[in-house]
């Protein structure tokens, strides 16, 4: 397993201290959107239609082991 990078590390800490969150579903052109691809092609995040332009972000135990581990 690859280790994360800084931002990689924000996100997952993110969605474990306040859960699923709501997400833009396109490219945006944002590092918050190349952030998600990034943690869902490592199976470290779950991204699933949400509707209306988004998508629900939800950490995996892979990416909570990944943070507790730290």
């Amino acid at each position: 397993m690859s280790e994360p990078l800084p931002q990689q590390t924000l996100l997952l800490e993110l969605l474990m201290m306040s859960g699923d969150i709501a997400v833009p579903d396109s490219n945006n052109g944002t590092l918050l959107y190349s952030t998600l691809k990034e943690c869902e092609a490592n199976k470290w995040l779950e991204l699933t239609r949400f509707g209306a332009g988004f998508d629900k972000a939800r950490i995996t135990e892979i990416g909570r082991n990944l943070v507790v581990k730290g």
